[in-house]
Parts: C-alpha cells; sequence; structure tokens
C-alpha cells in the first residue's frame, strides 16, 4: 500500500467534518473515517455524550466496526481529526489497522483544552502488536481552528 498515493487532505477533510458534526449535536469534536484503496468506507463522529457513553469515540466506534464487519482490517487507513487517545490506539492496534493519519497531535489538542496531555498513540502501537504507520499534522491548522472554536 502506497500511502503517498492517498488523497489525505481530501480524507482529513472528510474526517474533519465528521468532527464538527458532532460538536454541533453537541458531542465533543472528534471525527474519523476509515479508507481502503484511497476510497472512504466508513465515517464516525465522537458520541459520548449523546449515547451516554464514554467509549462513543470515532476511533474506537471505527476499529470496532472494521474488527467486526470487514476481513481487510490490515488494509485500512483511519483518517482522524485528532490523534488517537490511549485507549482508541489500543482498539487500532487490535484491529489490525494499517495506518492512522491525524490533523491535531493529542499533546495539542490537550494544551488547547487545558488538560494534561495522554499517552501518545506511537508509544501505544510501539507496545502493541500490529505495526500501525503513523502520519501527523494533516491539515493541522484547520484541526486546531476547530478545537480553539469548541474549548
Amino acid at each position: 500500500m502506497d500511502l503517498d498515493a492517498f488523497d489525505h487532505d481530501s480524507h482529513m477533510s472528510e474526517a474533519l467534518d465528521c468532527a464538527r458534526e458532532a460538536a454541533a449535536r453537541g458531542d465533543e469534536p472528534y471525527g474519523s473515517v476509515l479508507v481502503k484503496d484511497d476510497e472512504i468506507v466508513m465515517r464516525a463522529g465522537n458520541r459520548i455524550n449523546t449515547e451516554g457513553d464514554i467509549r462513543e469515540h470515532p476511533e474506537l466506534t471505527l476499529a470496532k466496526r472494521a474488527a467486526a464487519e470487514r476481513d481487510d482490517a490490515e488494509e485500512l487507513v483511519m483518517y482522524t481529526s485528532t490523534e488517537p487517545c490511549p485507549m482508541c490506539a489500543g482498539g487500532i492496534d487490535i484491529a489490525g489497522l494499517r495506518a492512522v493519519v491525524y490533523s491535531v497531535s493529542g499533546e495539542r489538542a490537550a494544551a488547547m483544552r487545558g488538560s494534561p496531555p495522554l499517552l501518545a498513540s506511537t508509544d501505544v502501537f510501539a507496545a502493541g502488536t500490529s505495526d500501525v504507520m503513523v502520519i501527523p499534522d494533516v491539515r493541522r491548522a484547520e484541526g486546531e481552528k476547530l478545537h480553539r472554536a469548541h474549548w
């Protein structure tokens, strides 16, 4: 899989749209899409408030769906508005996704939110069983603008 050939801007734009939709309905501003062969196959937005469940992060939702509904998880790339938290990174690793592309680092998002940073997803992936590639900072300014507007 040649990730350099993927349309990172377009896919991240869709993930950021999912994050905006989540924020508009009263959830936190996080959104993600799963991509195979440069085509979006699933999308999700944060639903922790509307579902009343702290596990309803879009990254974990899509990792669970990929593991349960597909037999090609190792070919899927997740585009997400913000670097996955440790819970979501663990789910991504267990599901066996190929890569994660994010807009805003967890450290930067935590600073903008006024909370301490969490363990970086790369640390979780390094300790895991899969070889998840990570591409940071795609459309970072747009992602940061979304966080500033929400928090």
